[in-house]
């Protein structure tokens, strides 16, 4: 049985928020948050796939605000690894390669088999009732074949099972996993498929409520592999405009 707890507070399922190395700027210029938070956000929703250019005029345009304030921006998602700035060719969404592909995913197993076996320890049994609210809502999403929301909520379980490992630098650490991992998906992973499978988060959940931290750990990790194996090699391309990729029209 999972042992009482003060109960973790619930990811409502939506994009995960930048926290961290991952935070939005200062609340004090909403410019620069929104800014952030939107191309975030797009990536997280996998409407901005990588190699997506973000020309800084475009962006001045978007939000009604200079050169200076979207370079900064950009940096900031620079050093997050959800842009790439090309010297003399402006920023794109990141690239991930093969190889980075594969540390990717491997420093993942890693994290969240740590992650996993602490969350099992901590959860509450009113904790596991908020994880099977969250898969509840996936599943619905799931049936409604909307992908977005689809790998929006497979990205919010497992920050939720983060908050539950109450370490605030793993959790920062999964942000930024996690993010780029949704850049990897978005590149590789042929359309209409589920970035996580939602069967496989419910026997997550299933061997947490029995206390079975070594089973989550190894459920974690067969799940992780088998959303690498799923990626392609084959990127989707398209024509749509800036706006339309930010959800700005």
């Amino acid at each position: 049985m999972a042992r009482p707890a003060t109960q973790a507070p619930f990811i409502e399922p939506e994009a995960p928020r930048p926290s961290g190395a991952l935070a939005a700027v200062d609340d004090g210029d909403e410019v620069e948050s929104r800014i952030y938070r939107t191309i975030f956000e797009s990536v997280m929703n996998q409407r901005l796939t990588p190699g997506t250019k973000l020309p800084e005029a475009a962006l001045c345009e978007l939000f009604g605000t200079s050169r200076s304030v979207v370079r900064k921006v950009l940096q900031r998602l620079a050093h997050d690894h959800i842009v790439q700035l090309r010297p003399n060719r402006g920023a794109i969404i990141a690239v991930p390669t093969e190889e980075e592909t594969r540390q990717i995913f491997e420093a993942r197993r890693g994290l969240e088999a740590v992650i996993v076996n602490l969350a099992t320890q901590n959860a509450s049994e009113a904790d596991i009732a908020s994880l099977r609210r969250q898969l509840q809502t996936e599943h619905e999403a799931m049936h409604r074949f909307e992908q977005p929301a689809w790998a929006r909520l497979a990205s919010s379980f497992h920050l939720q099972l983060a908050a539950l490992a109450r370490n605030p630098i793993l959790e920062r650490y999964l942000v930024e996993m996690v993010s780029r991992c949704s850049l990897i998906v978005a590149l590789y992973e042929p359309p209409g498929n589920a970035s996580c499978e939602h069967e496989e988060h419910e026997g997550i959940v299933d061997c947490m409520a029995r206390g079975d931290a070594a089973g989550a750990v190894q459920l974690m990790d067969n799940h992780l592999k088998t959303l690498e194996r799923n990626v392609s090699v084959k990127r989707a391309g398209g024509d749509r405009s800036l706006a339309h990729l930010l959800g700005l029209s």
